[in-house]
């Protein structure tokens, strides 16, 4: 009672209509929400399925609790740019049997990174799991990358890594990026936004060796963006939908080939020929000979031909028997000290 006689409560509480759950969304809602599963609305998003197709990795599942695979065509006819899109749909959720031919590195390699997060508040991304498959899908390396650092925060929504996959099969980063540098060697990589994949493996690679597929998709206008992301150009050239819940590197990786083979031979229209193998020596060096040293170079700065890193190499002119015999005679001037008829001490006029 206080002191005014009138009584005060302190815990009740007044709710218009039906109160709702401690933790749940408001009751309209949840009945929305029950609504449209029921009616199997066509708002439900399909992913593609993390990768299985490495034992020695499993994947986890997909956030849906539908099979995402099965809202994808893979019997359709359609045929885009002269490829199956039935076979790259097939590629990207590793649905193919690959030939003893196709497991081969071969020309095209295409490559993804997964990080994780370390430093003050995970914001430091470090190398975790790199993937490279060839140009038929086929995994050429998928390698879980041991930390120096202490993880703060795996990213396992975006990443799809989670700390039990780091025991017993992480390797050290150096032995990581030996091996990718051996396998990436005069070859030709592919990937989305592929200078960040390099950033974080410490590695460079020429650049008429890289095919960066968003890049490639701004320059030839497939997409308004300047740069699209993967997602988006594989929704919008495949008709499917990757990355829905966490990712995978192996099926980012047959994604991003994907992309580049319905397009290879109109981006590779951009670049020149790769040498031929076991070329004579000389034919390099006539090229650099006659380039012209003043014209500008297509790839940066520098001259026609000489690529920065590389000495130039000079046609030295074989000297003759008199130029010769002259710098000799020009080298020995004392020699002739007194032999001539003039007197010591005296002048000639």
């Amino acid at each position: 009672m206080s002191a005014s006689g009138a009584k005060v409560s302190t815990n009740k509480t007044f709710w218009k209509g039906k109160k709702p759950e401690p933790d749940g969304p408001p009751h309209k809602r949840r009945k929305l929400d029950r609504s449209q599963l029921k009616s199997g609305s066509s708002g439900q998003t399909f992913v593609a399925s993390q990768d299985t197709s490495t034992s020695a990795f499993p994947r986890g599942n997909s956030t849906s609790t539908i099979d995402p695979e099965l809202a994808v065509d893979f019997a359709t006819q359609e045929i885009k740019n002269g490829e199956s899109l039935a076979t790259l749909r097939k590629m990207i959720f590793g649905r193919l049997e690959y030939k003893s031919t196709q497991t081969d590195p071969g020309k095209y390699l295409a490559i993804d990174c997964e990080m994780v997060g370390v430093g003050i508040d995970g914001e430091e991304s470090s190398l975790a799991r790199v993937s490279i498959v060839n140009y038929w899908g086929a995994v050429q390396l998928d390698e879980f990358v041991k930390q120096k650092e202490r993880v703060v925060d795996y990213r396992t929504k975006w990443s799809g890594i989670r700390p039990s996959d780091m025991v017993g099969v992480a390797k050290q980063f150096e032995e990581v990026q030996k091996t990718v540098a051996a396998l990436t060697k005069d070859r030709i990589i592919v990937g989305h936004a592929v200078h960040n994949d390099l950033k974080v493996l410490l590695l460079s690679h020429p650049g008429p060796l890289i095919r960066d597929t968003q890049h490639l998709a701004a320059k030839h206008k497939v997409t308004s963006s300047k740069r699209p992301a993967l997602r988006n150009l594989v929704k919008q050239e495949l008709d499917i939908v990757i990355q829905g819940g966490e990712h995978s590197s192996v099926t980012d990786a047959r994604a991003t080939m994907a992309v580049f083979r319905l397009h290879r031979k109109e981006w590779e229209k951009g670049f020149r020929p790769l040498p031929v193998p076991g070329a004579d020596a000389s034919n390099k060096r006539k090229h650099v000979e006659s380039s012209e040293p003043d014209a500008p170079s297509p790839h940066g700065r520098g001259r026609k031909g000489v690529s920065s890193g590389l000495s130039t190499i000079v046609k030295r002119t074989p000297q003759t028997k008199s130029k010769i015999a002259v710098k000799t005679a020009s080298n020995n001037w004392w020699t002739t000290l007194g032999a001539s008829d003039i007197a010591k001490g005296s002048m000639k006029l």
